[in-house]
């Protein structure tokens, strides 16, 4: 038998010719499959009997049959090719994951740990990909997504946001404030914004958004403009357990431990309704590849666990 990895290389495509034949019942029909001349094929099964130093095949009045070293080699053999193409697709596999990533955005204000699981999951099945993340406010989130910046954001849409993307709602952001236990609204079980209008509003927000925030508070939310900034949520929590106002927070998934703070969180109502904010995930429709949809059905489905 020859040796070497010319001939292992040999040996292996002569035994894809054999199983075809086998499995085809006919040189011709298997030739055929294999994009090769009938002369040949038999060429090649004359060349893999000398190579094993054994017959496989035996003929007899224009049909043949299998020796018992044929159907032992046929048998094992197509083992062995369906280890091989299953070789072939998972190291091709491995190698295109080694180029490939997927960029999340992702709202400062959502919270939960549903974004953290879909990661999780994602990178079991694929641990070869590279995960990149930037978390922004929604018209910076909207502004990567459109030029680029990002595959794919977690973010609350506006009116007229959605005409260009995909997208899959996951949840709807729950407004509440969290006040100094000293405060005598501590002792509510709810407040209304009308409740609110002049005790000041803290935001944890960076200079260059304090604006967008700013309007944010006062148009959509009604509050008057009495919002006291700060620079880190730190430091906002700091103030509120001051008793320097309010800390308007959202809860959009399941919440981590917040550990022992002096502040007492209470639902935030408009006429006795908790305010609601919806958040989805949304993709470029040109920009679509698997792993995007992929991702955005798995952080769907840890979502939905949550509003069970």
């Amino acid at each position: 038998m020859k040796n070497g990895r010319g001939g292992d290389f040999l040996l292996l495509k002569q035994l894809k010719y054999f199983t075809e034949v086998i499995t085809c019942q006919s040189f011709t029909d298997a030739a055929e499959k294999c994009g090769i001349s009938q002369s040949a094929m038999s060429q090649q099964i004359r060349a893999l009997e000398e190579n094993l130093d054994t017959e496989l095949i035996r003929r007899k009045n224009r049909k043949f049959y299998m020796t018992p070293a044929g159907e032992y080699f046929y048998r094992h053999g197509l083992v062995l090719l369906d280890e091989a193409e299953r070789l072939k697709k998972e190291t091709a596999r491995i190698g295109r994951q080694i180029n490939q990533r997927l960029r999340v955005g992702y709202s400062k204000y959502l919270h939960g740990t549903e974004l953290c699981r879909a990661a999780a999951l994602l990178s079991e099945k694929y641990p070869m990909m590279e995960l990149e993340t930037a978390a922004g406010y929604a018209e910076e989130l909207r502004d990567m997504l459109c030029f680029g910046g990002t595959d794919i954001i977690l973010c609350s849409p506006r009116p007229g946001d959605l005409q260009d993307f995909e997208y899959i709602s996951l949840t709807k952001g729950r407004y509440f404030i969290e006040i100094s236990e000293r405060s005598p609204l501590s002792a509510l079980d709810y407040v209304n914004i009308e409740e609110l209008r002049r005790i000041p509003c803290i935001i944890a927000v960076p200079a260059d958004q304090r604006e967008r925030q700013r309007d944010n508070c006062v148009n959509m939310l009604g509050f008057q403009d009495n919002i006291l900034f700060a620079d880190t949520p730190e430091e906002a929590r700091l103030l509120a357990a001051w008793d320097k106002g309010f800390l308007l927070t959202e809860e959009t998934g399941e919440r981590p431990g917040q550990g022992d703070i002096p502040l007492r969180r209470i639902p935030l109502c408009a006429d006795g309704k908790q305010l609601k904010r919806e958040y989805i995930v949304c993709w470029r429709k040109d920009r679509e590849d698997g792993f995007v949809r992929e991702f955005a059905e798995i952080l769907q489905k840890e979502y939905k666990k949550q509003n069970l």
